[in-house]
């Protein structure tokens, strides 16, 4: 019983801190409990439908709406098909990941075993849909105003600049992207081999895909090496029509 009284304690200090990140104080601490909560650790537990994936779908909504609220005050001359452009980037799969974990999403989620061992706390999909479930929770404690002023410290140093055409990303991003959104994995990438002089080294790696296809690539460095591999991995998705862009 002590146990799991401290273990309580230390997940209500856990979810205050993250509350604190978010600007806004719960009414109904249960609503950040339920937004980290995956549903294979509600499936394990017999729990139903005590999981994030409500809350997914609420906060979707939320999120462009926030999103697109502050693009719009931000850029009032910018037309609107240029508005959308700039919210898909903030928006994507990718970005919402990476504001996940900056909150610490990823180590406060609730997962089950299985998706635990599969590697599920470092999966975009699952982190992106865990912010949205997080911001939906915000929304519903505290309203409209609470869910805009968290959306403004989550994207904190994250907003456009200028509504410009963006640039190009480098192919590892790019393929990262690309393997989230087919396969819901992330590519892999080990070092082959090493050759030539210490000052005219080569490095070769090789790259596997989710679906098991493999690419090398070579470089003078590694990440130089790693790039050549993404590159002509999604050159391969395209001519597959797997995916509509290579790495130009």
């Amino acid at each position: 019983m002590d146990e799991n009284r401290q273990a309580r304690t230390d997940a209500d200090q856990d979810h205050a801190e993250l509350a604190r990140r978010l600007g806004h104080t719960f009414a109904r601490p249960e609503l950040l409990g339920l937004a980290l909560t995956h549903s294979s650790w509600a499936n394990e537990r017999g729990a139903g439908d005590a999981h994030n994936e409500r809350l997914e779908f609420l906060g979707d909504a939320v999120l462009e709406l926030c999103v697109s609220a502050e693009l719009f005050r931000r850029f009032p001359d910018v037309r609107e098909g240029d508005l959308t452009r700039l919210r898909s980037r903030l928006v994507s799969t990718v970005g919402l990941a990476e504001r996940a974990r900056e909150l610490g999403l990823d180590a406060r989620l609730r997962l089950g075993r299985g998706e635990e061992l599969q590697g599920g706390r470092g999966r975009d999909a699952i982190l992106s849909d865990a912010l949205e479930a997080v911001l939906a929770a915000v929304y519903e404690d505290g309203g409209f105003a609470a869910a805009q002023g968290a959306v403004a410290r989550i994207f904190e140093g994250h907003w456009p600049r200028t509504a410009g055409a963006p640039q190009a990303r480098d192919c590892k991003s790019r393929l990262q992207e690309a393997t989230q959104h087919l396969f819901g994995r992330t590519p892999l990438y080990a070092r082959e081999a090493t050759s030539g002089p210490e000052h005219a080294k080569c490095f070769q790696v090789r790259l596997t895909l989710p679906d098991g296809q493999g690419f090398s690539g070579q470089g003078t460095s590694c990440k130089k090496a790693e790039q050549d591999a993404a590159g002509r991995a999604l050159a391969a998705l395209a001519a597959q029509k797997l995916w509509p862009r290579a790495c130009s």
